[in-house]
């Protein structure tokens, strides 16, 4: 049964990385160090929890003065030895070369160390497309006197050689590897896209996932992986037919999966109201309806819960305020960051 045509961004002329990475992050942290990091994710007591430490973080990006912000985390774990032991993620999307990096990397090392004297770790995964762009290390000479700050570096372009393991491990973050590396090769393919982004979505149902697993995953697969609007309607008349022979009614059933899904919704319903209201009226209040329906769904997936003022900022927000506060939601540490004028 073919599903209802629908309309579906086209694939953005620069694709945005980061915030899907930095969500993944987020959600799955012990796998991210486990896949890209394994003898460090060994080394840490995961019984005792780990705590994301984004206020810490925050205070000090706002006195390095960047100019752009980036998917950096801030984490606190505990070594098997009892130690607490801080560690900074830090994921480079940016394509292009930058000659301050090593240098911002040991800025962000130093002025930590320097306001809380923890041990502190400072981890790089480069996701550009350069080769031969590998900083791992940042110093400084003079006369007798010497500075160096070594860190660990992954790029993912050396996985390109290993798309076969990537799609059959079961760690989430080789699945996202490969996603990542399919969405640079196919940025001008869409038929190939389209192809590579249904297997890996096929691959979400072999793996003996949780529901939200395979959500949290096909999220970040269809964020890195937007197809034009004729394709994500026949990507999604093949997901509907898979679902319904694995009998797992998870993607094709969701009510919304990130911002396509809340804005087919805000149009869906425009233009039911517009055969009412006037179909110019209508696609208006469709539309608030659909950025505050999804607005909400993203806050719900970052924070959790919200409490009552979201709610009526939500309800009270014109159409130019919601998409503001969609775009500040991409950075924002906290709920209050995402609302401030």
């Amino acid at each position: 049964m073919k599903r209802p045509s629908r309309k579906a961004p086209s694939p953005p002329a620069q694709d945005d990385f980061d915030s899907p990475w930095k969500t993944l992050l987020e959600r799955y942290f012990p796998a991210f160090l486990a896949w890209f990091f394994p003898h460090i994710a060994a080394d840490i007591d995961w019984d005792r929890g780990y705590v994301f430490l984004d206020k810490e973080l925050q205070k000090i990006a706002r006195r390095a003065k960047e100019k752009r912000r980036y998917a950096d985390k801030l984490v606190k774990v505990w070594r098997r030895d009892g130690e607490e032991t801080w560690v900074l993620v830090h994921i480079e999307i940016q394509a292009g070369y930058e000659t301050d990096f090593a240098e911002r990397m040991f800025v962000y090392y130093y002025r930590l160390f320097d306001r809380y004297r923890l041990p502190l770790a400072s981890l790089v995964v480069l996701a550009d497309e350069r080769p031969k762009w590998r900083p791992n290390h940042y110093e400084r000479e003079l006369w007798a006197c010497k500075l160096a700050l070594q860190f660990p570096v992954v790029k993912l372009l050396d996985y390109q050689p290993r798309l076969a393991e990537l799609e059959t491990d079961p760690n989430p973050f080789a699945l996202a590897t490969a996603a990542h590396l399919l969405a640079q090769t196919t940025r001008h393919d869409p038929q190939q896209r389209f192809a590579g982004k249904l297997a890996l979505t096929r691959r979400l149902y072999q793996r003996g996932w949780t529901k939200q697993e395979v959500l949290d995953l096909y999220e970040f697969i269809d964020w890195l992986l937007a197809l034009p609007d004729a394709l994500e309607d026949a990507f999604l008349d093949e997901i509907h037919e898979l679902e319904e022979s694995e009998k797992m009614r998870y993607i094709s059933s969701a009510e919304r999966i990130g911002m396509r899904r809340g804005e087919e919704l805000g149009l869906q319903k425009g233009l039911q109201q517009g055969e009412q209201q006037g179909l110019q009226q209508g696609e208006q209040q469709g539309l608030q309806k659909g950025l505050t329906l999804m607005l909400r769904w993203q806050l719900n997936q970052r924070f959790g819960s919200s409490p009552s003022w979201v709610e009526t900022k939500l309800q009270e927000g014109t159409t130019s305020q919601l998409e503001q506060w969609a775009k500040q939601l991409l950075n924002a540490d906290t709920l209050e960051a995402v609302f401030r004028e």
